[in-house]
C-alpha cells in the first residue's frame, strides 16, 4: 500500500536531485527520506531513483511514475486548501523565495504579523538573491524587485520602488559631486552583479539613458553595496528600502544628475497555469497594506 508521504518525498527528491535537500524541506532526517523511498519502491516493485555518492537521478520507471505522482501531490494540496477555504479558514504551507536584504529589513517584520493573524499557515521563507525558478525549485511564490522577464509567471504588484543614486560625503569631498550625466560618466561605481553591466540607467521623457561607471566593487547583495558606499568606495544606485536609514542619518547623500532611475516595483509572483490559493492572495493583500502606498520607507 503506497503512502502519500512516500509519494511526496519521491517528488521532492526528483525535483531537487538531492535526498538532503528533500529532507531539509520536509524537516525530517535524511535517513527518514531514504526509508520512505525504499518503502515506496518496494510497494511498486520498481526502482525509481539511481543513487550515487554525488547525485540522485530518476530512472526510466521513475520518470514515468513522476508525472502522475507530482499531479497527485498537487491535487492533495489543492484539495486541502479548498477545504480550508470552505470552512472560512486559511491553513497549510506556503514556500516563498525573496531577496536577502528586502527579506531581512521589510518582509520578515511584515510576515510576523501575518502569521499571528493566520496561525494555521506555515511559511518557509528562502532568502536568496539569485533568480530562482518558482516551479522547478518548489516555491509557491517568489518575491522580487525590478523587472520580471519570465513569461510563465503571474505577478502582482506589492509596492512601488524608487531607486536613488547615492554616495558618502567622504567620497564626494574627494572626487567631487557630479551634477549631470556627463559628469557622472567614469565615476567610481559599486554595482549589483545580478543585473549585469557596470552602468547606471536613467529615464527622461520616456527614454532610457545609460551612463557608464568605473567598477570598483561588484556585489550580489544590497546590504554590502550600501555599506561599501558608506565606506566611501564609490557611487551606487540602490532602492530606497535599503538606503532610507542611511540617508536620514547623513551617512549617504543623494547624487542629483538631472534624471531619475527607471521606475521599478516589488512583486509577488506565482507560476502560470495554476489558480493561486486563497492564502497566497491573503498574503499579497497583507503585504500591500503593511508596506503602504507610497511605501513607508519612502516617507
Amino acid at each position: 500500500m503506497m503512502k502519500l508521504e512516500g509519494i511526496n518525498t519521491f517528488v521532492l527528491v526528483a525535483e531537487t536531485g538531492s535526498l538532503s535537500e528533500a529532507a531539509r524541506r520536509l524537516r525530517v532526517s535524511r535517513s527518514v527520506v531514504s526509508e520512505r523511498l525504499s518503502e515506496l519502491e518496494r510497494s511498486l516493485g520498481a526502482s525509481l531513483l539511481q543513487r550515487s555518492t554525488r547525485k540522485v537521478t530518476v530512472t526510466e520507471d521513475g520518470a514515468a511514475f513522476l508525472v502522475r505522482a507530482a499531479r497527485i501531490v498537487r491535487e492533495v494540496a489543492d484539495a486541502t486548501a479548498d477545504l480550508s477555504e470552505r470552512r472560512g479558514t486559511l491553513a497549510g504551507p506556503l514556500r516563498i523565495s525573496a531577496p536577502v536584504t528586502f527579506g531581512r529589513l521589510h518582509l520578515g517584520p511584515a510576515l510576523y504579523g501575518f502569521l499571528a493573524a493566520y496561525p494555521d499557515i506555515q511559511i518557509t521563507l528562502d532568502l536568496n538573491d539569485r533568480r530562482v525558478d518558482a516551479s522547478s525549485d518548489g516555491f509557491d511564490a517568489i518575491i522580487r524587485h525590478g523587472p520580471l522577464a519570465d513569461a510563465y509567471l503571474v505577478a502582482w504588484q506589492l509596492a512601488a520602488s524608487r531607486r536613488v543614486l547615492v554616495a558618502a560625503p567622504s567620497y564626494l569631498a574627494q572626487y567631487g559631486t557630479p551634477a549631470t550625466p556627463a559628469q557622472l560618466e567614469g565615476h567610481r561605481g559599486i554595482f549589483y552583479s545580478n543585473r549585469g553591466g557596470a552602468d547606471w540607467r536613467f529615464s527622461r521623457q520616456g527614454q532610457t539613458h545609460v551612463v557608464q561607471g568605473r567598477p570598483v566593487l561588484v556585489l550580489n547583495n544590497g546590504d554590502m553595496m550600501r555599506d561599501a558606499a558608506i565606506a566611501g568606495l564609490g557611487i551606487t544606485l540602490l532602492p530606497m528600502f535599503i538606503i532610507s536609514e542611511a540617508l536620514k542619518s547623513g551617512a549617504l547623500r543623494v547624487v542629483e544628475v538631472g534624471m531619475e532611475a527607471e521606475q521599478e516595483y516589488l512583486y509577488i509572483a506565482h507560476a502560470d497555469g495554476r489558480d493561486p490559493p486563497a492564502k497566497l492572495r491573503a498574503l499579497a493583500d497583507w503585504l500591500r497594506q503593511a508596506f503602504g502606498s507610497p511605501p513607508y520607507w519612502e516617507r
